[in-house]
């Protein structure tokens, strides 16, 4: 495959509204930063391969982070429910004065307690992708939390949705996913 020039028409704004069409979970990730446990707010978390169970995290070229995670090393998921929004604001950068959360170790690594569910990974490959940073992670441990409702992000703010069953029955397992 060869990359082509991106085209010139496609204003960044213009892409970034677009793209907040299309909803996503919120998660933190963590690491050990001078023995300290750190992490930032991503919504750009996917799974990448069931066999071997791989994960990728995007961050910006620029983003602090990048300078504490690299090949070989290993990094926390905890994917957050619509009651740990100070959470995910406090880890994007807005302090949230009072705020009062803990971390709990699994595997070595801290993770926000109380998540959804908590991945944590090692990084096998790095690719530069425009002006990200794309960290593809082979999973070394998996957790589910509490069940709740998933923090949601859409159209550049949290959401909270209700879930519910489809009206049609649609089987107990969806192929090809």
């Amino acid at each position: 495959m060869t990359a082509s020039s991106p085209d010139p028409k496609i204003d960044p704004r213009a892409f970034r509204s677009v793209m907040g069409r299309f909803s996503t979970g919120v998660a933190v990730v963590t690491f050990v930063r001078d023995d300290q446990a750190a992490g930032i707010t991503v919504n750009s978390f996917l799974s990448v391969s069931a066999d071997p169970p791989l994960v990728l995290i995007s961050l910006r070229r620029e983003s602090s982070v990048n300078a504490h995670i690299g090949i070989g090393d290993r990094y926390g998921v905890s994917f957050l429910t619509d009651a740990q929004m100070d959470i995910s604001l406090h880890f994007a950068g807005n302090r949230v004065p009072g705020l009062d959360f803990e971390f709990a170790d699994f595997e070595g690594m801290p993770m926000i307690a109380e998540s959804l569910a908590q991945i944590v990974a090692r990084v096998v490959d790095v690719h530069l992708a425009g002006d990200h940073l794309l960290y593809i992670a082979e999973v070394q441990g998996l957790r589910k939390g509490p069940e709740a409702t998933p923090l949601i992000f859409y159209s550049g703010r949290y959401k909270q949705i209700h879930a519910h069953e489809p009206s049609m029955s649609i089987g107990e397992e969806l192929h090809g996913w």
